[in-house]
């Protein structure tokens, strides 16, 4: 079974070797047929402490690092 890869911004970077991510998606209202953004944040594991606050980046799917980081650090975008 492939692994979800979802794309976004690295929002904080305070704690040690995690980074909180926001993903933001878009979709269309069923009913009302606009385009509506739905964002989500993801703590994801950054074992060298690499990223910084803006930087765009892709997030996998992986084992349960601790309580709530169940995401690692795929690659950056320029």
């Amino acid at each position: 079974m492939p692994k979800r890869v979802l794309q976004g911004t690295v929002v904080s970077d305070k704690n040690d070797k995690t980074v909180v991510v926001k993903v933001e998606r878009r979709f269309t209202h069923p009913l009302f047929k606009k385009t509506v953004r739905r964002s989500k944040n993801y703590k994801a594991h950054d074992e060298a402490n690499a990223h910084k606050v803006g930087d765009i980046v892709s997030i996998e799917e992986c084992r349960p690092v601790s309580k709530d980081k169940r995401w690692t650090i795929v690659q950056t975008q320029a």
